[in-house]
């Protein structure tokens, strides 16, 4: 009977380990579908915003008439942008912690069900 039980667990483990995989493999095919059109859109916006700052530097240099200072002045905008999304982004990132609950988990699984390295 313990052979049966054995069996079955072992069994139990192999099919969820291949759902496991499948589903994993269907996910990223659909990550990497978005990631694709995110992408896109990321370099459609980065376009956009080059020609709009083109746009203002023109602007800049037909209001205050000379195009120098108006390229200055469109530079030190993108410079305080890049700052703040800098600072915001480093906040942001002290706070990306371990995954507690899954290693907590992990370490529950009793020692019967874990592969023996002999």
């Amino acid at each position: 009977m313990l052979a049966d039980v054995t069996r079955d667990i072992s069994t139990l483990m192999r099919q969820e380990v291949a759902l496991a995989k499948a589903e994993i493999k269907e996910e990223a095919v659909k990550s990497g579908k978005a990631a694709g059109m995110l992408g896109g859109a990321g370099y459609a916006a980065h376009i956009t915003v080059l020609f709009l700052s083109f746009a203002l530097w023109w602007g800049l240099a037909s209001a205050i008439d000379h195009i120098g200072w108006a390229a200055f002045i469109v530079a030190v905008l993108w410079g305080i942008a890049a700052a703040v999304l800098a600072v915001v982004g480093k906040g942001k990132l002290k706070q990306v912690h371990a995954p507690d609950r899954t290693i907590a988990t992990v370490k529950e699984i009793p020692d019967a069900l874990k592969p023996s390295t002999s």
